[in-house]
Order: C-alpha cells, then structure tokens, then sequence
C-alpha cells in the first residue's frame, strides 16, 4: 500500500488549492497512478481501518444492477441516501451501468469474452454513460473505465477513476476493484495479477488535511488474505443467491478475509 501513502503525501506537499462543488475545498493533482500486487495479499489499507462490510456489499449492490440505495443495509445507506431521492433512488448510475447500459450487460460481457477470447483488449466496462449522465444524481466517480487483462491465466485490472477522495473514498475504492478482480478471476478458473489504479482528480478535502497527516505518522501492517469459496457463477450469484445470505453467511461460506489487523480508525465528514 506503499503507492497510496505516497500518492497522499505527494497531494498534501504539492497540491493545488482550489474550489469544488461541495463547497469545503480542496488540495488536489492531476493524473496520478497506483499499482497493487494482488498476489501480495489484499489492499486493504491498514494505515486506519477500512470498512471491510461496506467493500463487500456496495460490491454485490452494484453488481445486482440496483440504483437503489435503500437496497442497501440500512447502516450504509448512509453513504449514498444524500445523493437520492424520496424512493431510495440514484438515478441511471453505477449499478444500472454495470448491467444495462443502453442495453448491454457489462458484466456478463466481459466475463464471458475472458472465457471465448482470452486475448483481446477489449474486456472493457465503462460505467461513465454519457447519454445517461445528466439523469444521474450522482455521476461515477470511479469506473469511468474498467479493463481486464488475461495472460497466462492471470488476470489484471485497470481502473480509471475521473475523481478521487483520498481519504475516505480511495481505500474503498482499492479494495472494491480488487475484490472484483478476485470476484471474475474465481468466476474463470484464473488467478489474480495486479490492480492498477489511476485517478484523474486525486484530492485531499481541507477538512481531512489533518487526519491525512496523522495517518500518515503510521506504519504500514501486514496485509490481510482473501479466499473465495462455494460461489460458483458470479452472475448467479449476483443475480439470485447474494440476497439470501446475510453478512455472517457471507463472510464465512463465500469471501474470507483473514489477518486484517489495522491501525485505529480516523473519523472524518463526506463532503456532499
């Protein structure tokens, strides 16, 4: 997790000042790239712990192909509920994208072209609609383009992410990619490569200039494992089989994530 920490420290000496949309400002960088080793254990920060539960089930949320945040658990509903409307709902956005984009189910096709053409460059997703943007409450953030690469029965991810909160939205957002890698490569009979992870705005709210430094006076800790088990198809699974599990379920019978031993937690607000 080396390549974060100094991705936060480069932002934090040599960020531009600028205004946002929020209204609370910002330190920021433009064009910034990180590269993770899944084979290394999982990027799971441990600079400050990262919520584990959070990762997993925005991940099946989107991947169900819901833009509603109230199918969400009710304790991270929390997260996106300042972006919805009265019924829960988002607008044409990330899940939607993910599994009926202008009628293509993104994820399906990619999973399915791995298997029919291991080599081609075009195991693309792209959950940046522009048709679709100004119905979005929310534009993606990150996801903008997503493409896999298989070779010797490894696969890779790259992600290109239009936006980036450094502090509390980036963790997650590594852990969220990585984790789908791991998702489609168990879906395949592959194992897993490099994460790779570029952001265009990369940026420190200046109400977590603080916390950055204090996290940033930690070492890094081990990494934790990954194992996933009993899943079998991954569209399935998404579709019909995630609903019926709960956490606990989940987390013993599917995704285990062993060793993730982190720092303490920093609290610090979302900018909406």
């Amino acid at each position: 997790m080396k390549d974060y920490s100094d991705l936060v420290q480069h932002i934090l000496d040599t960020g531009v000042k600028s205004e946002d949309r929020t209204g609370v400002g910002t330190l920021s960088v433009f064009g910034s790239q990180m590269r993770f080793d899944l084979r290394e254990g999982f990027p799971l920060l441990t600079l400050k712990r990262t919520f584990w539960k959070g990762v997993v089930s925005e991940l099946f949320w989107m991947l169900s192909g819901s833009p509603n945040a109230y199918d969400l658990p009710e304790n991270i509903q929390k997260w996106w509920t300042p972006w919805a409307d009265e019924d829960g709902s988002l607008g044409p956005t990330y899940g939607k994208q993910f599994r009926n984009s202008g009628g293509v189910d993104q994820l399906e096709r990619v999973i399915e072209s791995l298997k029919l053409d291991p080599n081609s460059r075009r195991h693309n997703i792209a959950l940046w609609n522009p048709s679709e943007v100004p119905m979005m409450n929310l534009p993606p953030c990150h996801g903008n383009l997503i493409q896999f690469y298989l070779r010797d029965n490894t696969l890779s991810c790259h992600m290109v992410q239009r936006s980036g909160d450094m502090f509390l939205g980036v963790p997650v957002n590594i852990a969220f990619y990585s984790l789908l890698t791991h998702l489609i490569a168990k879906d395949g009979g592959y194992d897993v490569g490099d994460f790779i992870h570029s952001i265009g705005d990369a940026h420190i709210y200046s109400n977590h200039v603080d916390q950055c430094k204090e996290m940033l006076t930690r070492d890094h800790k081990s990494l934790p494992t990954l194992e996933i088990f009993n899943m079998g198809s991954l569209l399935n699974f998404v579709n019909w089989e995630y609903e019926k599990l709960s956490w606990g379920d989940i987390r013993s019978q599917v995704i285990c994530l062993s060793g993730y031993n982190p720092h303490p937690g920093i609290k610090g607000e979302v900018a909406i």
